[in-house]
């Protein structure tokens, strides 16, 4: 008897923790068990190929936004040319809005939630019988403390080559409607001095990137403080071997004892995923986010100017209430916070999330197809929010990227959302490309486009081969952009 517990990575280096958990809390089943990753993109007929060599009595695929399109092709050929082996699904995708799901009607069993207790509990029944009655489960949410932790399941070629991602809490305790962390009643953390005897079993091993997936982790600072000492101390102790760690944190929950350990960190070892959504109060209350924006500011500032932290913000556009020129003011007013990476991201209806309450007030349309994207509401018609989908995407290759640094401020001038929207219209109008668009070409494109702007060729060139040589440009022309009314029409 094989059981075998596989998903679809969104690329080579994600190691997957939730597999891991499984694996781990497979109890008398663990020895049988084995894990099987595979990437999003791969050919569906090798993919089934690969686990039908292990023979397996037993597949369970883990099921996220990324990869059911997939995953259901996968489930559907396996069911085809081997429909004696039992498929069991579970992951966030498939906990919620279950029964319509086309992949559902096609595996054995779902498990919905937490998969620890009830995945080994399903595999006993299917190869001890009596045969599970019921096709969809609901997942025993397990105490922590209770649970067998999964890192000693990162193998050495996990360590070298791959992201470990690892948790220190699970939950959150806001309610922000776009999220699915909405549906938790609160943060569970994890027994800390367990925790950290693990983390130092990795390190041990040769583990030097850990990104933290939980949902908050300076909402303890007690605990936050710990966990930032083990870094420091690894740091200390080994300066010439670098340590990197990732966090999510609340942007308005800075206290003096967190700014202290955070100022500790040398360049490079620490990084910052913060959420901050929206800056608009009225959206905030829509939404059920709870965000002090001036003190979120405020420690933003605070961290860009005294920390070596590298900062990674976010903003959703699309969200209720939400129009272009107030989401313009929110990203124009985060980039005067100068974070290092501005991810602007585009709403999604993630099933089970609390947002489709607003769908019918705010005419919310979504695509049908996964990952949900919003695709027009009551103040953004479908061909803005495609420009702001452009604006996304080429904001990440020329902000995001660092390629442009010296380019970008000269680029964005006086009002960054308005003049970058406009070259993003200029982009797509001159290219009808958002993908695949070479380093070279786009470098070209942004020199012509300040040409347009009134820029000399010649300042054009010393500005972007500075970017290229990655020094401070000498530019004797002294050039703002202003904003392009006639290409930055916003929606009606």
């Amino acid at each position: 008897m094989t059981i075998i517990l596989s998903t679809l990575n969104a690329r080579y280096t994600h190691a997957s923790l939730g597999l891991r958990y499984l694996q781990a809390n497979m109890g008398g089943l663990q020895e049988q068990t084995e894990i099987m990753e595979f990437v999003i993109g791969g050919k569906t007929t090798e993919f089934a190929e690969r686990l039908l060599a292990k023979n397996p009595t037993i597949i369970g695929f883990g099921v996220y936004i990324w990869n059911v399109e997939e995953t259901a092709r996968l489930v559907a050929l396996l069911k085809r040319v081997a429909p004696h082996i039992k498929i069991i699904l579970g992951g966030p995708e498939v906990s919620y809005e279950t029964a319509e799901q086309a992949i559902v009607k096609d595996a054995d069993f779902v498990i919905t939630g937490w998969g620890e207790i009830t995945l080994p509990d399903l595999c006993r029944q299917i190869i001890n019988g009596p045969q599970p009655l019921m096709k969809i489960h609901v997942g025993v949410q397990a105490k922590l403390d209770d649970l067998q932790l999964p890192y000693s399941l990162y193998t050495d070629e996990d360590i070298k080559n791959r992201t470990l991602y690892v948790e220190a809490s699970r939950g959150c305790p806001f309610k922000c409607e776009f999220c699915l962390s909405a549906l938790d009643k609160t943060a569970w953390p994890f027994e800390l001095e367990r925790f950290l005897a693990e983390m130092e079993t990795l390190y041990q091993r040769g583990a030097r990137l850990f990104k933290f997936v939980d949902r908050t982790f300076n909402l303890n600072i007690k605990t936050s403080l710990r966990i930032m000492q083990f870094f420091l101390d690894k740091i200390a102790a080994h300066p010439d071997d670098p340590v990197f760690a990732h966090f999510e944190v609340v942007p308005d929950h800075l206290p003096e004892a967190l700014k202290d350990g955070i100022m500790q960190f040398p360049p490079g070892a620490l990084q910052f995923e913060i959420g901050i959504q929206s800056f608009n109060p009225e959206v905030q209350t829509l939404v059920s986010r709870k965000q002090n924006n001036e003190k979120a500011a405020e420690n933003i500032r605070w961290l860009v100017e005294h920390s070596h932290a590298h900062m990674h913000v976010d903003l959703i556009a699309g969200l209720p209430g939400e129009t272009v020129e107030s989401f313009g003011v929110g990203f124009d007013q985060l980039y005067a916070l100068k974070p290092h990476e501005i991810q602007f991201g585009i709403l999604k209806r993630l099933r089970g999330t609390p947002i489709i309450r607003h769908t019918d007030e705010f005419a919310m349309k979504y695509d049908p197809f996964p990952p949900y994207t919003i695709l027009a509401n009551r103040d953004i018609d479908f061909t803005t929010m495609q420009r702001l989908v452009r604006f996304a995407r080429y904001w990440d290759l020329v902000a995001n990227s660092g390629r442009f640094a010296n380019t970008l401020p000269v680029l964005l001038g006086e009002a960054p959302f308005a003049n970058f929207m406009a070259f993003a219209d200029w982009l797509y109008a001159n290219t009808d490309a958002t993908h695949r668009i070479a380093l070279d070409r786009l470098a070209k494109m942004v020199a012509l486009w300040l040409q347009t702007q009134g820029m000399s060729i010649e300042a054009t060139t010393t500005l972007l081969e500075s970017d290229y040589a990655g020094k401070q440009p000498k530019v004797t022309e002294k050039k703002t952009v202003a904003p392009a009314r006639q290409a930055v029409r916003l929606a009606a």
